[in-house]
């Protein structure tokens, strides 16, 4: 992978209401410098006030788009988000099997900032077990990390002791995301098999958080596939997402969405 081209594959669902999803990832690798491709795996009908419907992509289909990029345009990194059924995370995980040299950024997708849930037990077994292993970078926040792992988190301690457990579980990284917890300032913590590193940064008082944790692995997604180490792509993606949250546009009723344009617009 020595000839970064900033191609990044993102296999989601899409978010009609364009703050997270798909729409989230094409807009912050696009604002980035990066080129976006997607599989999308998912139509979801929703907006900043919830999510109301989830129709699946059929599983070959969405097969069908990831080798239709892979096998032309290529990828420097895989993104993931929405995955939804077990059957797809299966599927997924076998293709991955014929592209072992593209990095997978791992965002395990569970619970939209509304509440819902957007994936079934069997499915989060199956990243577990599957899709876990092969990860460059897995990105969950609190809740998700404490269902990968079967224990708590809730403190910074925590979070590094979930990710140390994720990077045993066979992840090559793991950045444990602390923006569930409470505090005035937010405490992402990376872990590598031989590091420990703490970025932080100030919490905003605002209800604009619709797709967040989408906007952050597609921006770190895209720095990994420009060619820039781990730890700067993590903290180049964080202070991205820290100014789309202070731009945002104040859009809808409910979680609104960030602005992920400010690159291009400022």
């Amino acid at each position: 992978m020595a000839d970064h081209k900033g191609r990044v594959l993102i296999v989601a669902g899409s978010d009609s209401g364009g703050g997270a999803g798909i729409q989230a990832d094409i807009k912050t690798v696009t604002a980035l410098g990066g080129y976006a491709t997607t599989a999308i795996t998912a139509i979801t009908v929703q907006n900043t006030l919830g999510v109301s419907g989830v129709h699946s992509v059929p599983v070959g289909v969405v097969e069908a788009q990831a080798r239709a990029v892979l096998d032309d345009i290529g990828a420097d990194v895989i993104k993931t988000g929405m995955l939804g059924t077990a059957e797809l995370v299966e599927k997924l995980a076998d293709l991955l099997s014929d592209y072992p040299d593209i990095p997978l950024v791992l965002d395990p997708v569970m619970i939209a900032t509304s509440g819902d849930v957007l994936i079934d037990e069997a499915a989060i077994d199956g990243i577990r077990d599957r899709l876990l292993p092969r990860a460059a970078l897995i990105t969950p926040n609190a809740p998700e990390a404490a269902t990968l792992t079967g224990r708590p988190v809730m403190t910074t301690q925590e979070q590094a002791d979930a990710g140390q457990k994720l990077v045993e579980m066979g992840a090559v990284a793991a950045l444990v995301k602390g923006g569930h917890l409470s505090g005035k300032v937010i405490t992402d913590v990376l872990v590598t098999a031989s590091s420990t590193i703490v970025f932080e940064s100030e919490r905003q008082d605002t209800r604009n958080t619709h797709g967040t944790g989408c906007t952050l692995a597609s921006a770190i997604a895209t720095g990994l596939a420009g060619g820039a180490p781990l730890a700067t792509a993590i903290e180049t993606a964080g202070q991205y997402l820290s100014e789309a949250i202070r731009r945002a546009p104040g859009l809808g009723s409910g979680h609104g969405p960030v602005n992920h344009g400010w690159t291009v617009n400022r």
